[in-house]
């Protein structure tokens, strides 16, 4: 008990001493009370502080003197972004994604969507506020809204698309006028030249990069070819947007980067641009008809090696070698052979298979030209109409089983599997077989890994072209013996696994 009341008596002594030397510390002249004695020790190393000198530079490294150049340079690049920027327009666009899906009928189903949205840039081209963009910007977008450089927002609509060179053409619903830029001769743009890449990177706003054209005449898939290379930036978003040159002039629009990184595609100093005289014609004839027109002959070409060099007997510099011309086409018409070599077309020599496509393309529908080929020695001269095409991709073999007898349909039932002809299109580019269209569910082939859209190249390793062959050939063989299919399904060719003999009634034992 004594110890409890001592330690309790102690505890009420330090209390009240403490109690004292507060209150003794308060009474004091200078101390405003515990906070400022708290902070008494700040205060006094504050006024002990001695502020460090320092001393700025007042004069650049060099004066305008002695960068006249680089001054008037970077004062005219200013001059020139202030000039073009106020023509390239951010686009934000709405749509809806539907997949669609085919049974072995051919009747054809679709889901109901999902909203997807997008952004891109592009370029006023003309007062009336059309707008030049990219066709993967605006393809199957049904609300596109444009946001000019003034922050102004208004919706457009789309006038057409070319879905080949990747171009469209969009005007903007406002009642005013706007400032277009000119279209430059891309014809006249040489490699090493300066260009600004004007765009709407990942959505940020207008943005400005400079760059040179590195290459031309760029192709990137058989769609894309001809193109302008460029260092300056291009970025997502920036697709639509136009390179200009150092008048303001247009001289492509921003189409594509090359990227090594499949996940995380980012520019790497390699972009490319549609030149601009080809944007220019597709624009023209989109606004005259509503969609662009381009030429075809129906021929494939292939790009000259040792082996075909021996086999045609060719050793000059220049001309095409055609490989294969497609039925029925202006090609087979005007007497195009297998083996020949174009050696002039329209007049105009034949450099290179790029350029003998980009003539034909550039060839108005319905003019006749001359094809001088070298055949055996001696040069032929041929006559060719050209055709659209776009009619040429309509132009496609009949397809499914038509006006067979009941057992013959019965076969194809029991193997579950319909077809379509290619394209002349398709065939042009090197494609053979037939397509498939359809596969019964309760068919053979529905356990076979097939989809529709797989190209089949043979049966029984015979090779066939037309639904008519296939479906001949099929019947043929399914009533007799096992059926194997050798089927095409992007670049990878394999063999399905064999089909079991299809046993007709009269046949059964």
């Amino acid at each position: 008990m004594n110890m409890a009341l001592r330690r309790t008596a102690v505890l009420l002594g330090v209390f009240l001493l403490a109690f004292l030397v507060v209150a003794g510390f308060r009474k004091l002249p200078g101390i405003g009370g515990l906070s400022n004695l708290l902070n008494f020790g700040a205060k006094d190393r504050e006024s002990n502080y001695v502020p460090e000198r320092y001393t700025l530079s007042s004069k650049p490294a060099l004066s305008l003197g002695d960068v006249e150049y680089l001054a008037a340079l970077d004062e005219e690049f200013a001059r020139l972004t202030a000039a073009v920027v106020p023509s390239v327009v951010s686009l934000q666009t709405e749509g809806v994604k539907r997949n669609f899906m085919q049974d072995w009928l051919g009747r054809v189903w679709v889901d109901e969507g999902y909203p997807v949205r997008g952004i891109g840039s592009g370029v006023v081209v003309s007062r009336e506020g059309h707008v030049v963009t990219n066709e993967h910007v605006t393809n199957g977008k049904s609300r596109i809204t444009v946001t000019m450089h003034d922050g102004k927002t208004y919706p457009a609509v789309v006038i057409g698309e070319d879905r080949a060179l990747d171009i469209a053409v969009i005007r903007i619903k406002a009642n005013r006028e706007f400032k277009p830029l000119k279209f430059g001769d891309s014809d006249r743009v040489r490699q090493g030249q300066q260009a600004l890449a004007i765009g709407n990177p990942f959505g940020l706003g207008e943005t400005v990069t400079r760059g040179i054209i590195s290459a031309k005449e760029r192709t990137i898939s058989d769609r894309q070819r001809d193109l302008f290379q460029t260092d300056a930036a291009i970025n997502p978003g920036n697709s639509g947007g136009p390179l200009v040159n150092i008048l303001g002039e247009i001289i492509g629009i921003n189409v594509a980067i090359y990227s090594p990184d499949t996940e995380d595609e980012g520019f790497v100093g390699i972009g490319f641009s549609i030149p601009s005289n080809d944007v220019r014609e597709v624009f023209e004839q989109i606004l005259a008809k509503g969609r662009a027109t381009r030429g075809w002959l129906g021929v494939r070409c292939y790009d000259w090696n040792p082996l075909i060099r021996e086999k045609v007997g060719w050793y000059e510099n220049g001309g095409v070698y055609i490989q294969d011309v497609v039925p029925e086409s202006p090609a087979e018409a005007s007497g195009l052979l297998p083996d020949d070599v174009v050696v002039r077309y329209n007049d105009k020599n034949v450099e290179s298979r790029v350029q003998f496509f980009a003539q034909i393309q550039r060839t108005p529908v319905a003019r006749e030209v001359d094809i001088t080929v070298w055949r055996k020695g001696e040069e032929v001269t041929l006559k060719a109409t050209v055709i659209d095409a776009e009619e040429a991709e309509t132009l496609t073999q009949a397809s499914g089983p038509v006006e067979r007898s009941i057992s013959d349909q019965a076969v194809i039932r029991d193997i579950g599997i319909t077809v379509q002809g290619l394209t002349l299109l398709q065939r042009t580019r090197g494609a053979r077989g037939v397509l498939i269209s359809g596969i019964h569910p309760e068919g053979q082939a529905a356990g076979r890994g097939l989809r529709v859209g797989d190209m089949i190249l043979e049966i029984n390793n015979a090779r066939v072209d037309q639904p008519a062959d296939f479906y001949d050939k099929l019947i043929a063989s399914a009533t007799e013996q096992q059926t194997s299919l050798t089927v095409q399904r992007g670049r990878k060719v394999y063999r399905v696994r064999p089909f079991a003999r299809v046993r007709l009634p009269e046949q059964e034992e």
